[in-house]
């Protein structure tokens, strides 16, 4: 009598995930130039803490030396005598101005550097958008005293009609007002650093969008959306991370210009309750300004603005940090 008997086959097994694959490789890295590529990689994360840790402990010991002969307070006071009996200086004015220059910056220069990122990559033909993309690569190239030149010789003359109109019809804000001086103020530093920081924000904006995935754009074109409807619910979401990491970088160059502040600004250490009023100053001009005909000690109270600069930026980038963090969704990697 024949028996048949019934045989199950075991199924094949599961491949390794790729990454776990990775991983194990990269704990034991047998071949030599896997192994001399992780030393690398590695010894250069370390080298970077290592930098930044040294720049903290210069900055910070030569800043306390300073602080600790200051007869005002480093915080509050409104003046900048580093050569006085006992010195006697502070930050508020230069903290002050380096936010406030740095808002108006952000504000006008994210929205526009953004519309043009989509135009070139959503709107424009190629055989226009080649050209424009061009132009704002080389705009990223000019040097920054070359922005102040055009700034004090060109936008500073032309400033006057827009003061005059803002303080038409906006002065009664107070923030707007204008007694009729020269136009050396905080709104003119701020449109010039909105246009030295916007090609870096288009640059960047521009490389994210291009990421975004075709199927989801033909996706939701083929469901019927128009083409700023495609833009709104598939290409700004996905890009919103790179976006705020472009303004980041942005706003890092507009916290910390020197040259081309120091040539529009009419510095005092005073703060000007109105934009268009001359006065005000920043930590870099202030260093720029100051650090040639600075004593030791003058020099070390520039370096303690310094430190309070740095500061600053960290908590900017730790901060974008924690918002591209917490908006993993908007992230390209995830989309």
């Amino acid at each position: 009598m024949d028996i048949s008997t019934k045989t199950t086959d075991a199924p094949p097994p599961t491949p390794e995930p790729d990454v776990a694959r990775l991983k194990r490789n990269a704990r034991g890295a047998s071949r030599p130039g896997d192994r001399i590529f992780l030393g690398l990689s590695r010894g250069s994360g370390i080298l970077l803490l290592v930098i930044m840790a040294a720049i903290a402990v210069f900055l910070t010991y030569r800043a306390s030396l300073a602080i600790s002969k200051d007869h005002g307070n480093f915080l509050t006071t409104f003046e900048w005598n580093t050569n006085l009996t006992p010195p006697s200086f502070g930050i508020a004015v230069l903290a002050f101005g380096t936010i406030v220059s740095s808002i108006i910056a952000m504000a006008l220069a994210v929205p526009v550097a953004v519309a043009i990122a989509l135009f070139l990559t959503h709107y424009a033909p190629r055989r226009l958008s080649g050209p424009i993309a061009y132009v704002i690569d080389l705009l990223a190239a000019v040097p920054s005293i070359v922005y102040g030149l055009w700034g004090a010789l060109i936008l500073v003359p032309h400033m006057q009609g827009l003061y005059g109109w803002l303080n038409d019809y906006l002065g009664w804000t107070g923030i707007f007002s204008w007694d009729g001086g020269a136009p050396r103020a905080m709104l003119t530093v701020g449109i010039l650093l909105a246009i030295m920081i916007l090609p870096i924000i288009t640059n960047v904006s521009r490389e994210v969008f291009r990421q975004v995935p075709r199927m989801h754009e033909e996706a939701a074109l083929a469901l019927g959306a128009t083409r700023w409807e495609v833009v709104r619910m598939s290409v700004l979401p996905f890009g919103r991370s790179g976006v705020i990491s472009a303004s980041m970088l942005g706003l890092g160059r507009a916290l910390g210009e020197t040259m081309a502040v120091a040539t529009v600004l009419s510095p005092s250490y005073d703060i000007q309750t109105s934009l268009l009023d001359p006065g005000g100053g920043t930590f870099a001009q202030n260093i720029a300004s100051k650090f040639g005909e600075a004593t030791e000690q003058g020099r070390d109270a520039l370096i303690a603005s310094g430190l309070v600069l740095f500061v600053i930026t960290l908590l900017v980038n730790g901060a974008a940090r924690a918002i591209i963090a917490r908006r993993k969704e908007y992230s390209g990697a995830n989309a």
